[in-house]
């Protein structure tokens, strides 16, 4: 997580900051919601235009003000600082005003979730960021734990369907709009949110950002759930059969039949809920 900033510029207007963070408030991107959480607070306005480009940053317009926010090419300055650091650049009205200069903090809990799932799964980060975390990360994950960075939203979906062509399938944890693709094309796309409420990708399943640490509980809670399910369905099937033979042999008196037909439901719903029950245990 991007957890802090450090602002290097040319001082901005109290107008300038006011819809520099009313422009950051229509993004769902991390970096965006961290520089929010950072800005001090203003009035709110509506904006005449906002857009957000994929991969570049965000263009809004309020009142003939025009404000860019993201990479160096986006907002039009050529950035001599360095490349392995993750920057958002600042420009109103086509004057470039600055940068801030983001620095890291490691959810709590990350190296020992990747080691739960490196257990039964080959794992890869793809990131948009370059490699000026690449040492740390090295410290963080198990080994062979593939590393790709500067990844566009389309290199993202390609190494994605390249691997699901190969017969892999594929779950996605992403947290931004960037993921969007590939979250569509996953087997399984998990969108993290520091704020459930607000606009996520198109996923499978929106997973609060503090719960991250939990993922693997996640997983095997769905899995044992699936089996539930399939077990659910042979239990009733064999219930049935018995059931539908006394039936036809004339074995079973129809006022008999009547009371154990609704039994069958119930005794679906007391398996399902005693085995979820017996697996929530489980995982706590």
């Amino acid at each position: 997580d991007k957890s802090s900033a450090v602002y290097n510029g040319i001082a901005l207007s109290s107008s300038e900051e006011q819809m520099l963070k009313n422009t950051l408030r229509g993004s769902n991107h991390p970096l965006s919601r961290t520089l929010y959480d950072i800005l001090k607070e203003h009035d709110i306005v509506t904006l005449d235009r906002f857009e957000e480009h994929l991969g570049q940053g965000l263009e809004a317009t309020h009142r003939a003000n025009i404000m860019k926010i993201g990479s160096a090419t986006f907002v039009g300055h050529k950035d001599e600082g360095s490349a392995l650091s993750t920057t958002v650049h600042i420009s109103s009205n086509n004057i470039y005003k600055g940068k801030f200069t983001f620095y890291n903090k490691y959810r709590k809990g990350l190296s020992k979730l990747f080691n739960q799932l490196k257990k039964e799964n080959d794992l890869v980060v793809l990131s948009g960021d370059n490699e000026g975390e690449l040492e740390n990360l090295k410290k963080l994950l198990p080994t062979k734990t593939k590393l790709i960075f500067n990844q566009k939203p389309e290199d993202k979906l390609e190494y994605i369907e390249y691997h699901q062509s190969e017969g892999a399938k594929v779950l996605m944890v992403g947290d931004g709009l960037n993921d969007a693709g590939a979250l569509a094309q996953s087997d399984v796309g998990i969108a993290i949110s520091e704020n459930i409420n607000v606009f996520s990708p198109a996923c499978d399943a929106i997973l609060d950002a503090s719960k991250f640490n939990l993922l693997d509980r996640f997983i095997v809670a769905s899995k044992s759930g699936i089996r539930i399910i399939k077990w659910s369905f042979a239990l009733s099937f064999v219930y049935n059969i018995v059931g539908l033979y006394f039936a036809v042999t004339g074995q079973l008196a129809p006022v008999v039949a009547a009371i154990l037909m609704p039994l069958s439901s119930i005794s679906i719903v007391i398996f399902t809920t005693l085995a979820t029950n017996f697996i929530g245990r489980r995982l706590e």
